[in-house]
């Protein structure tokens, strides 16, 4: 198995939640979001029910929903935000 690296994209959406984000937490998120790129399904992701190829990581209170399409090697976060909203 090669160490193929996976493209990070974002929805618009998740773009903009990230940007509105205390810079503290921008700090500890973004790390987190450009690790998935070698390993796009870490320890501790949750793959979410109903919704196909569709994962959640957390980062403290906070939550970044992507999708994974091994096919195209790319990693697409969905949305970013606090537990309580993200869902």
């Amino acid at each position: 198995m090669g160490t193929s690296s996976y493209r990070i994209s974002f929805a618009p959406k998740a773009a903009r939640q990230l940007a509105k984000l205390p810079r503290t937490v921008q700090q500890r998120i973004r790390p987190r979001i450009d690790a998935l790129a070698t390993n796009p399904r870490p320890r501790g992701v949750v793959k979410l029910a109903g919704a196909d190829g569709v994962y959640r990581l957390r980062v403290g209170d906070h939550r970044v929903i992507y999708q994974v399409e091994d096919d195209a090697l790319l990693v697409l976060v969905l949305k970013i935000g606090h537990r309580r909203d993200v869902y």
